[in-house]
């Protein structure tokens, strides 16, 4: 057997991320989007613009991703970007594993604002309202978005990397 040689692999080519079966799928349809490495459990994690959120979530909704498993809220670090999460479930019978897939929707700070999928999903509800009680983040279209933890005249967002905490709250006449 002869020695075959390694040729170096550049290094923008050793920093691409190999899109996933969901990404190739969006990909052939025409969705715009971006893959991103996949978690440390091989769920593929896939960045969406804030604008093309419905579009790719009601697709991936026909395609079977029937059930959102768990929507939040992200801080990446003072004067850094908010992220609004979506884990997304293919339930379906006989399955031995359900097919996993991972939105992020990357925010501005000043203005974090990005449509409600409340209207796919029912469990967004809850979920929407506390990542916008505890960072912030405005879901557009929601039908009750207000605070779900903190009190209603709270100031701030407790999650924010950024937030500094009140010496003490004054509580209101509660009778």
């Amino acid at each position: 057997m002869a020695n075959e040689e390694s040729t170096p692999v550049p290094a923008e080519e050793q920093s691409l991320v190999k899109a996933g079966k969901v990404s190739q799928w969006l990909t052939e349809n025409d969705f715009a989007h971006e893959s991103l490495e996949a978690d440390h459990s091989g769920v593929e994690i896939i960045k969406v613009e804030a604008d093309f959120l419905l579009p790719i979530a009601t697709a991936l909704y026909a395609y079977g991703f029937n059930y959102l498993q768990c929507q939040s809220g992200i801080d990446l670090g003072p004067g850094e970007q908010l992220v609004s999460m979506y884990h997304l479930i293919k339930v379906s019978d006989n399955a031995d594993r359900p097919e996993e897939v991972r939105l992020k929707v990357f925010l501005p700070r000043e203005n974090p604002r990005v449509p409600s999928v409340y209207w796919l999903w029912k469990a967004a509800d809850w979920q929407e309202r506390e990542s916008y009680d505890m960072f912030g983040i405005i879901y557009e279209g929601h039908p009750d978005l207000k605070r779900l933890l903190m009190p209603e005249d709270w100031v701030g967002w407790p999650l924010r990397k950024d937030y500094i905490s009140p010496d003490f709250y004054e509580l209101q006449d509660a009778y």
